[in-house]
């Protein structure tokens, strides 16, 4: 996954941030982790949401990965 870093030195890409609810900011943050991404993808290949609530905190109603 290779994020788009071509505006991020621009006011206007993050202003949606002002509006978000601190679970959302959190997401925002956390999507954007490496260690995060490493896990989720290694988790997605598993089909394993156990891996992302034991270190990440995260829940899983229906405990599956799209």
């Amino acid at each position: 996954m290779s994020p788009d870093t071509s505006r991020w030195r621009s006011a206007e890409a993050y202003g949606y941030v002002d509006d978000l609810s601190g679970a959302d900011l959190a997401w925002e943050y956390l999507r954007r982790n490496p260690d995060y991404q490493n896990d989720f993808e290694t988790a997605s290949q598993a089909r394993d949401a156990g891996r992302l609530d034991a270190r990440w905190g995260l829940r899983f109603p229906c405990r599956s990965i799209a």
